[in-house]
């Protein structure tokens, strides 16, 4: 068994899995990707996996009768990978309890904003519309409610007066592709200490 496997959710465009895939190539994140799974047959981010010689699954929401079934299915091939975590890269759907609480503190999400600020979908537009001077990216430990597992790492990033959602999200992206790849690392390396609501790095962060 690779205690180091990493497993890799994706609905979309793929551009953190190709952050983590390169991070995973040049050694700096010490594991590998065994498997991504997309709920959307049509996500660009599975073939940037297949490019890459990742073993890929699709499992297609719609093909389910329901959540739970889609659920049990998932939890089924997560427990065959037994990965040491799981990273949510544009993933579009909330995380059940049921696989939650098999992987409790192994699953990582990436979120375009400073949470607690602007959870849920378009955080981009939310902070615009908002008027801050200062957005960024959270990458956090999944639990069972919206973007609020503890903190691991923040990037901020300056709202020019001229962003739009695009211009503010490629930014934030750049930002996203860099504290991902980095929490991943520590995660692995057993660097992450929780205490609470509160995430400790041993040694600091370098």
């Amino acid at each position: 068994m690779n205690e180091k496997n990493i497993v890799v959710l994706v609905s979309g465009r793929g551009t953190n899995l190709q952050a983590i895939i390169d991070a995973t190539q040049s050694g700096y994140i010490p594991g590998k990707i065994s498997l991504v799974i997309s709920d959307c047959p049509d996500a660009l981010a599975l073939i940037r996996a297949q490019k890459a010689n990742i073993p890929t699954l699709i499992l297609d929401f719609k093909s389910f009768s329901g959540k739970k079934v889609y659920e049990d299915e998932l939890l089924r091939v997560l427990k065959k990978e037994n990965p040491s975590v799981i990273c949510l890269a544009g993933y579009m759907r909330i995380v059940g309890k049921t696989v939650i609480s098999q992987f409790y503190h192994r699953i990582l999400n990436i979120h375009p904003s400073l949470l607690p600020a602007f959870p849920g979908l378009d955080a981009q537009k939310q902070a615009l519309e908002y008027g801050v001077k200062v957005s960024g990216c959270t990458v956090h430990f999944v639990d069972e409610g919206m973007d609020t597992g503890p903190i691991i790492l923040q990037a901020p990033v300056l709202v020019k007066e001229t962003d739009t959602v695009e211009t503010l999200s490629q930014s934030i992206l750049e930002k996203e592709h860099e504290i991902y790849c980095q929490a991943i690392k520590m995660l692995l390396e057993e660097k992450l200490m929780i205490q609470g609501r509160t995430v400790r790095v041993k040694g600091g962060i370098k």
